[in-house]
């Protein structure tokens, strides 16, 4: 069958909780703290603007979500968070999923894609970001605390979903 990246659908919710809450759980990327149960997963999942997974052969294996990043004036921005599983990352899965939610995104009416706080230390998603054109377009000192206590900065990065230009800004 291969890998299909689609919409969630509700049999994939263990799998996308599993993925979800090993990131979570790992403290080193989502700001999130506790973990999702079953009933918390189907609530969170269901009122994303879209969730969506990446299935190799009936099994979760990565899923994002997408969302506006503000309300009213701001609500044309698109905001999205990535998950893999562990033992997958590496291999083009995020890439494949940042890549849908851009194209999306555009679909859904967003102007742009922001993300609001990617750890600095998260080499593997800053190389891919820029790899795919988001800007940094600015970093808040301290803005993550990490599992062990400490601080470390996070990046706000963005790009374009349409033509801006052929729209007006």
């Amino acid at each position: 069958m291969g890998l299909e990246i689609r919409p969630y659908r509700e049999e994939d919710l263990a799998g996308m909780m599993k993925v979800w809450n090993e990131v979570v759980e790992g403290g080193e990327a989502f700001p999130q703290i506790e973990p999702l149960t079953l009933e918390t997963a189907a609530e969170f999942f269901a009122e994303q603007t879209l969730s969506v997974v990446a299935d190799l052969d009936g099994k979760v294996f990565g899923l994002y979500i997408l969302h506006p990043n503000n309300v009213g004036r701001c609500g044309h921005i698109a905001n999205a968070s990535y998950a893999v599983v562990s033992g997958s990352r590496g291999v083009g899965l995020g890439r494949a999923l940042v890549e849908d939610s851009l194209a999306q995104a555009a679909r859904k009416g967003f102007r742009g894609l922001q993300f609001n706080a990617v750890v600095a230390s998260n080499a593997a998603a800053i190389h891919l970001y820029e790899d795919l054109g988001f800007v940094r377009v600015g970093t808040v000192p301290g803005g993550f605390m990490t599992f062990m206590g400490g601080y470390e900065d996070v990046h706000i990065y963005y790009r374009d979903c349409v033509d801006t230009a052929a729209v007006g800004r």
